[in-house]
């Protein structure tokens, strides 16, 4: 009897221990802005059980584990979202999956709702934006564009050479990809898009991850540590709570 009694006395000393060692849920700051905006930059952690103290006109967006918060006004806060979770959602958005198959100056594949206008992965790269786009390192470089009334071709230009390739989406096409051999990222991962409208290109920056997280506190920790904003800003939007 005394054996049990000192292995169960073990045990829950073990068990306490592993509990006391795991780490905490961790929130990431997305955005923030007013007064204390400088004392929650984009990509701090924050305890998903912890409390914030904020000052009139603050506002600060935190994604956590049950998803995207915002928290504004004077006042001490919780920082953990309330509600559902929202990992199918996050599952959704961040399935890897190859667009419609393109070779250098055209397109194939069928066409897509034009009326759609939000990037429905966050792996695609919205061609009518700029900036740095973290790629899942799967060989495959996903386009969007959030038009598709009309036939359009779009240049992605080398920044380093002259070298440039043409990328055409049939009217209805809202979906292409290019793969490595398309566009040689180990060579040159700088480049600029080219609009048919004739709008300034745009300069885009190509960031291999070099591996894939799946948790989305962990994702948004990754895309800001990248300064991958865009895809933040498109996680942050999609993981909204209702609260």
């Amino acid at each position: 009897m005394l054996k049990v009694k000192a292995f169960l006395a073990a045990t829950s000393l073990g068990l306490a221990a592993m509990a006391a060692s795991s780490p905490a849920a961790a929130g990431v700051v997305v955005k923030s802005s007013g007064p204390s905006a400088a004392n929650y930059p984009v990509g701090k952690k924050l305890d998903d059980a912890s409390r914030i103290t904020l000052k009139s006109g603050d506002s600060v967006t935190v994604l956590t584990s049950r998803g995207t918060r915002v928290i504004r006004g004077a006042g001490t806060h919780s920082v953990g979202a309330r509600g559902a979770s929202k990992r199918s959602a996050f599952a959704i958005l961040t399935r890897q999956r190859a667009g419609t198959r393109v070779r250098t100056g055209a397109v194939r594949g069928g066409p897509t709702n034009a009326m759609v206008a939000t990037n429905p992965n966050l792996w695609n790269l919205d061609v009518s934006q700029g900036g740095r786009m973290c790629l899942a390192g799967d060989g495959l470089i996903n386009l969007w564009r959030p038009n598709a009334d009309s036939e359009a071709t779009y240049i992605f230009g080398s920044g380093v050479s002259d070298f440039h390739v043409h990328v055409t989406f049939d009217e209805g096409v809202t979906q292409a990809s290019l793969t490595g051999e398309d566009l040689p990222l180990a060579q040159n991962s700088n480049y600029s898009i080219s609009s048919p409208d004739g709008s300034p290109a745009r300069a885009v920056e190509f960031v291999m991850l070099d591996s894939v997280p799946r948790m989305p506190e962990e994702m948004a920790s990754t895309l800001a540590e990248n300064g991958c904003t865009s895809q933040l800003d498109l996680l942050a939007e999609r993981l909204m709570t209702d609260e």
